[in-house]
């Protein structure tokens, strides 16, 4: 498998599939060629439109095999583990602009603005997914920690 493949103009297959649990667990993170054909997808019309709007972006969590999602207690309907999420900041930019940007913009599957805080704005991170079967629903959300707990809302709420 080539790390170096490009996703798109900006980023790498590296990039996408990085994970220091996987690196720390001796996890293999390799994605099938499924999984490469809807990141493409994901990359051509969502995170590299993100970038080429708003500059260097940073994907903080992409890919995840099946063992990794389990090692992070992640869902175990994670649209991560079928390489159609990723998790984005852009440096600079207030996490929620970006999600705006996304849902006013581009088609997708689902968008979470994850953990914004409107007095960091910087805070959280976007989730995003794309999908090529089946059709986008559009879904957005927000997540916020409310006594301990995720809660999630529907729309875009800081």
């Amino acid at each position: 498998m080539d790390l170096n493949m490009k996703m798109s103009a900006n980023f790498t297959l590296r990039e996408f599939i990085k994970s220091d649990t996987a690196i720390r667990r001796g996890i293999d993170n390799s994605p099938t060629e499924a999984h490469l054909e809807n990141a493409l997808a994901l990359f051509e019309n969502v995170v590299q439109p993100v970038r080429d709007h708003f500059g260097p972006t940073i994907l903080t969590s992409g890919y995840r095999s099946e063992a990794l999602n389990s090692a992070i207690g992640g869902s175990p309907r994670s649209q991560h583990k079928l390489g159609q999420a990723a998790d984005i900041e852009v440096p600079g930019v207030p996490t929620a602009d970006v999600a705006q940007y996304i849902a006013d913009y581009l088609t997708f599957d689902q968008l979470i603005l994850e953990y914004f805080d409107p007095q960091d704005i910087n805070s959280g991170w976007v989730h995003v997914s794309y999908v090529l079967i089946g059709g986008n629903r559009g879904e957005v959300m927000t997540a916020a920690k409310v006594n301990g707990t995720t809660e999630y809302s529907w729309g875009l709420n800081y």
